[in-house]
Order: structure tokens, then C-alpha cells, then sequence
């Protein structure tokens, strides 16, 4: 498997294999990955004319192969995009990848499953897809891969960053490079070229932009406020987080608070945001926060069972956050 730093190093060099297999937690960076390799493949020419992208769980696989069967005139390339990969049955995936044989090195198909339809790496599908492909995950940026994405944007728009506001930033964004690219536009539109960015000027920012702030998610979870937190877990899902990976923040942040109440340390680097733990902490007995670890604990092992209940996943994450601000129809109404 690859890494996605191989892989730009590669993409970068023109170093180009004809199958790859994208998936993750992060929603955005597969994207981002998928539009830059065929980006970099292609020439500008040919983009609108060589470049299909099919939607696997809608196509059926004759309909696919016939696609795929298509050929390029005379010294062209051709970018083929096949998302919902994993959503064909086992022979009909095999009888795909025989159709890519023998490789032809003016063709790239990209496969994608998406951050809730990951395969487990212990699947026959994935074994699969690790033999026949390059396999790229793209799960959320590390809190030194954040730091140095921010950093370095900023330093490119001749803007500088205290080290109380990056942290602060990091802590935010949660790793997801979505959110990241769009506050970072905010903070390069709202400051002047040379100016250094402060925690003053994050705050001020992210208070007033919920879509992206998971501190401000649980703020609003903690005062009850069901309209605002329906709308920001819609606004947030529909940009590219992941129902389980909000799930999983958020379930962090209460084990934080639950420790903060008792004397704690937070969880991971958290502890300059201690201030702020012991304030929403103040508002829950022990008994009211351990009740929420479990039930945040058991939705995410709901998450899990989707395939098999039939169940949304943002319908698992929504059903959860009603019952913690204290709207849902049964005894969770004893968080409030």
C-alpha cells in the first residue's frame, strides 16, 4: 500500500500506474487525490472528452464494461473514475479487472469507495484490490501534518501564526483537510498580507462559522440547542466529514470532559482548551457523561451494523445528538 505522500512524490515525477484504489476516512483528500492524477495525467485537451467518471453502485456491469471497452483515438490518453467499487459482487469485480488486461499505459482507472463503505483490510475485497492495484488511504491529517499544512499555507500568503493560534486551529479542525482549506481562505481573506494570526482572530472566526468547529458542535450539543446541531451535522456531512469520524470526536470530547471533571488530563493535546472542558463539564454529573461514553460508544458500533439494519449512518448520528441535547423519546432526556 501506498502513502499518499508516495503517491504525489510519484504523480509529481510522471511515474504513472494504470489501476489505483483510493479509499478512507477523509471524503475530500480522496477527492482531492482522484481530480490531481487525472489532472496531472491528462492534457487539458483532452480532459472533457477522455475523462468519464461512473458511479459503481448505479452503473450495472455490462453497462461499465462497455465503457471501459471504449478506446481513445490514436495517441491519446484516457482517464477512467469508478466510485462505489466496492459495491459489485466479487466475480463481477474480477471480470472488471480482466477487462483492464494487458495494461495499457495510455489508460488510468481510479476506484474509490467512500469513507462510509470502507473496506476492513482483513476482506477478501481488499485483498484483492491490494493485488491487482495501487492502494492509497487517505485517512485525517496527523497533528504535525495539520500544523504543517496551516503553517505552510499561511507562509505562502505572507501571513505568520502564534503558536497558541495554531494549536487552537489544529485542535478545530480535527485533521479533516476540508475544513482546513476553507478556514484557512477565511483567515488569508480576513488578515493583511505581513500581519500575524492570533487565537483572537481564530476564535472570532470559528465562533461564527459552525460548520467546521467540533468544539462548537458539542457547545451547542451541551446547551441544548437541537436546531443549530441538526444543521451544522447536515452542513458538515454534506462538505465531506464522515458520520463515523464525527461520531468518533465526538465521543472524544466527552471522555475529555468526563477526565477534565475529575482532575484529568484531556485526551491527545487538548489541555490548553482545559479553560473551556471545565465549563461545559460543570454542566453534566458524572453519572449524566458516562452515560453518554456509552451510548456515543454504542452508536458507533451501530455505525458498524448499517449494512445489516438497513440504517442510515448520518440518520445513527443524528438519532444520537437528539437524545444527547435532550429531545429523544427515551430516558436520555437524564443527560439534560
Amino acid at each position: 500500500m501506498a502513502t499518499p505522500k508516495q503517491l504525489l512524490t510519484n504523480i509529481n515525477a510522471g511515474k504513472f500506474k494504470s489501476l489505483y484504489y483510493f479509499f478512507g476516512s477523509e471524503d475530500y483528500r480522496i477527492t482531492e487525490a482522484v481530480k490531481f492524477v487525472s489532472h496531472k495525467f491528462l492534457p487539458d485537451m483532452q480532459f472533457t472528452t477522455n475523462y468519464k467518471k461512473i458511479d459503481g453502485k448505479k452503473t450495472k456491469l455490462a453497462d461499465l464494461i462497455n465503457e471501459l471497452a471504449v478506446i481513445p483515438m490514436l495517441g491519446e490518453k484516457q482517464v477512467f473514475v469508478i466510485t462505489e467499487f466496492q459495491s459489485f459482487r466479487p466475480k463481477e469485480i474480477q471480470k472488471v479487472l480482466s477487462v483492464l488486461k494487458p495494461v495499457d499505459p495510455n489508460r488510468i482507472v481510479l476506484l474509490t469507495s467512500p469513507s462510509a463503505r470502507a473496506p476492513r483490510k482483513n476482506s477478501a475485497f481488499y485483498k484483492t484490490m491490494s493485488s491487482e492495484a495501487v492502494v492509497v488511504e487517505f485517512n485525517k491529517l496527523s497533528v504535525e501534518e495539520s500544523r504543517q499544512q496551516i503553517s505552510g499555507k499561511l507562509k505562502r500568503a505572507n501571513l505568520t501564526i502564534s503558536v497558541g493560534a495554531l494549536t487552537f486551529l489544529v485542535e478545530l479542525l480535527g485533521g479533516n483537510r476540508g475544513a482546513m482549506e476553507s478556514e484557512i481562505e477565511k483567515i488569508i481573506n480576513y488578515k493583511s498580507e505581513g500581519e500575524q494570526v492570533e487565537l483572537e482572530d481564530v476564535e472570532k472566526l470559528t465562533n461564527g462559522y459552525e460548520v467546521f468547529s467540533v468544539f462548537e458542535l458539542a457547545e451547542l450539543i451541551v446547551s441544548g440547542n437541537t436546531p443549530k446541531v441538526l444543521k451544522m451535522l447536515r452542513t458538515l456531512i454534506a462538505e465531506g466529514s464522515s458520520p463515523v469520524m464525527l461520531i468518533a470526536l465526538l465521543q472524544a470530547h466527552f471522555i475529555s470532559l468526563y477526565l477534565v471533571k475529575n482532575g484529568k488530563s484531556p485526551l491527545g493535546n487538548r489541555g490548553f482548551l482545559i479553560p473551556r472542558f471545565k465549563g461545559q463539564a460543570a454542566k453534566y454529573s458524572n453519572e449524566q457523561l458516562e452515560k453518554i461514553i456509552i451510548d456515543t460508544a454504542k452508536a458507533d458500533s451501530d455505525f458498524r451494523n448499517t449494512t445489516k439494519t438497513g440504517m442510515d449512518q448520518a440518520m445513527v448520528l443524528e438519532i444520537l445528538t437528539l437524545q444527547l441535547t435532550g429531545t429523544g423519546n427515551s430516558s436520555h432526556k437524564s443527560y439534560r
